[in-house]
């Protein structure tokens, strides 16, 4: 299979390459596309053949349950049953954007869409290329990220590419995504709300409007945390990770930059080619042979910006280790640490106890 690339405008895409792009979900194929999050590997949600192949070319675990996409809010009423007040809420609120909603599922939806659980999660992105798209092909569109199971996520098109050049169709590259990661997953079949995965929606948003949100045992755990049926992405198997292996350390912004220096140059001592992952102010005190940058530490915003992006740029340099700074753990700053502790394996080193 040759994988055709396609350039769109961001915010005006030519009608023409959106048609065709439609024209192949509804074809069963599969479609690359930019979220305002990360970019997403779409297939026709009601198709199940399509679904299958979905999870074929990802090398994704078929107890891994993709987010179902949408163009219009009402699709809700659609594919899932059981609607409570809350979702009305929250749909007006946060939609379009970053918020992933777990409902009982219709039994319109094909069981292998939902992995067999009888929950889906649905969410209508915030991008004008992801919504043309979506209306396009007329179907709701299952969606994870376009990457092999278990790597980073991508944030460009040349992401996508160097995990499934020739393994789907088509992707439309309209440039480096907003946010950076993906969605928040909250699950409103279960009192209080429950959020699976955090991500482009703060838990403190959700919270002005819901009262208590509380996450799940595996958001934000210091070890693996054994989750038997997974209703979200990113709560079981290995995520984000580089080729690399990865450690994060995390404490006082002192202690962390002392911590990072003496690791790197004992690692160094060993001929161990090291790359450092932290804010412009640890960089700029730790002396590093491979660096990139998460921005300013209190810009919680920017490092979920450039986070993968990054962590593809230290695995293409040839890193053997990288050693990543903690970030603050408010706004979004959440939602990179869950995903610096899942891509290092749980690899965490407290800088300055004991």
């Amino acid at each position: 299979m040759k994988t055709l690339v396609l350039r769109v405008d961001p915010r005006n895409p030519d009608p023409e390459k959106i048609v065709a792009a439609a024209r192949r979900l509804k074809e069963g194929g599969l479609v690359a596309f930019p979220t305002e999050t990360v970019y997403g590997l779409g297939a026709d949600a009601l198709n199940p053949k399509a679904v299958l192949s979905l999870f074929e070319a990802k090398k994704r675990p078929l107890d891994n349950p993709p987010i179902v996409h949408i163009g219009e809010p009402g699709e809700i009423d659609r594919l899932a049953v059981e609607v409570p007040p809350e979702a009305e809420r929250l749909v007006e609120r946060f939609w379009p954007g970053p918020l992933t909603l777990v409902l009982k599922r219709s039994p319109s939806v094909p069981s292998v869409t939902t992995c067999g659980l009888d929950t889906i999660a649905l969410r209508m992105p915030k991008h004008a290329v992801a919504l043309a798209l979506i209306r396009g092909g007329g179907t709701p569109v299952a969606a994870p990220s376009a990457n092999l199971a278990g790597r980073p996520s991508p944030t460009t098109a040349e992401h996508v590419l160097q995990d499934l050049d020739g393994r789907i169709d088509l992707i439309l590259d309209a440039g480096p995504t907003a946010v950076g990661v993906e969605s928040t997953v909250l699950d409103l079949t279960v009192r209080p709300p429950q959020i699976l995965r955090p991500g482009g929606t703060p838990r403190e948003a959700l919270e002005e409007v819901l009262g208590e949100v509380v996450f799940h045992p595996s958001v934000l755990a210091e070890r693996e945390v054994e989750v038997e049926r997974a209703k979200s992405p990113g709560m079981k198997h290995r995520h984000y990770a580089p080729s690399a292996e990865m450690w994060v350390v995390e404490g006082e912004p002192e202690a962390v930059k002392e911590k990072l220096s003496e690791l790197a140059e004992e690692l160094r001592r060993g001929g161990k080619k090291v790359g450092i992952l932290a804010t412009e102010e640890t960089l700029s005190r730790c002396r590093a042979e491979v660096s990139a940058s998460l921005g300013r530490r209190e810009e919680p915003r920017e490092a979920a910006r450039r986070l993968f992006g990054a962590l593809r740029e230290l695995e293409a340099k040839g890193v053997e280790v990288i050693l990543a700074e903690g970030v603050p753990l408010r706004g979004l700053g959440v939602a990179v640490t869950d995903r610096l502790r899942k891509a290092s394996g749980y690899r965490i080193i407290k800088a300055g106890k004991g």
